[in-house]
């Protein structure tokens, strides 16, 4: 009997012209390396008394489908995730390298179906009406770089066969936190350890009464951008900027050999009074959760840049 193993699982994305409508092709395979998008449905218990000490049947309460997936940040495929958090991308050039640009603060945003298949079961569950929520990752000195996607979805149809087809193939060219960079209104700011990125659309679920137990949509409510910065304390730049309660750009890039390049400039930020603390005898380190606001020149409150050889998304 064969089990399912998360090695063999695959997962299928496209966009939808109509909400909770999987198309029937232009499915692209993405790399993935943990997922917990999938339905449930709660028993209620019965309350009913007359019947005997052994309760009666439970009752099926409403449906629930969501959860976050884990990819990697990459050149070509994290392209696809930013049109789901942000919506259509601004696109220039006649050839390649081809430059993408996403603009916080959009009205409408796109749906997604995503089919996560277990070919040995099999199962091939069809996820409609997948929107994004929430898009966040952390960089840091070492390690793999991959962001969380938190997605709602209108449900669940599992099949044993998929209904995908056979998607299109997309080039692998992963960013690293080696690629990374950071810069306070155009200039490197050092003394950085780790830094927190959340980008949030709060979305509001239309749990209208169905006969099939979905949801109407998810709609995009005030978008938030939020963080959280830990680092050396070495200057007061920053610690002048919270007193003062004044804003700063923060620019976070990855930016490849290859000429491959992505580019998170955040254009209003403003930063609290940390608490500094010392611990012992090493080096002194303040924390800044700090929030984004949009800014009055630029009109937005986030612009992200992605440069590769992916002529549309």
């Amino acid at each position: 009997m064969a089990r399912a193993q998360g090695a063999r699982a695959q997962m299928a994305l496209a966009f939808e012209s109509v909400y909770g409508t999987p198309p029937a092709s232009g499915y692209f395979k993405m790399p993935f390396a943990t997922s917990t998008l999938g339905a449930e449905q709660p028993l209620l218990e019965s309350e009913l008394l007359g019947y005997g000490r052994d309760p009666l049947a439970p009752i099926k309460d409403a449906l629930t489908a969501d959860g976050d997936v884990v990819v990697p940040i990459d050149a070509v495929g994290f392209g696809y995730w930013l049109k789901a958090a942000f919506g259509e991308p601004t696109t220039t050039g006649a050839a390649a390298p081809y430059t993408h640009e996403y603009r916080s603060g959009g009205w409408t945003l796109p749906s997604l179906a995503i089919e996560i298949g277990m070919p040995e079961v099999p199962r091939f569950a069809m996820y409609a009406g997948c929107v994004v929520d929430q898009l966040s990752w952390q960089m840091q000195r070492s390690g793999l770089l991959t962001a969380s996607v938190s997605l709602v979805a209108q449900g669940e149809t599992p099949a044993t066969t998929t209904n995908a087809g056979t998607p299109t193939e997309i080039s692998l060219v992963r960013f690293g936190h080696f690629n990374g960079s950071i810069k306070r209104d155009g200039v490197a700011l050092g003394n950085v350890v780790s830094t927190q990125i959340t980008y949030a659309n709060n979305l509001d679920r239309i749990e209208t009464i169905r006969a099939d137990g979905k949801i109407d949509g998810a709609d995009p409510s005030m978008a938030a951008l939020t963080g959280s910065m830990e680092v050396r304390f070495a200057d007061n730049t920053l610690m002048t900027q919270a007193i003062d309660g004044t804003d700063c750009e923060l620019e976070f890039a990855y930016t490849l050999a290859s000429g491959e390049s992505l580019t998170f400039t955040v254009h209003s930020v403003y930063l609290p009074r940390p608490r500094v603390e010392i611990g012992g005898p090493q080096g002194v380190q303040a924390t800044l959760d700090w929030q984004a606001a949009k800014d009055a020149v630029v009109g937005r409150m986030c612009t992200v840049e992605l440069v590769n050889d992916v002529a549309d998304y």
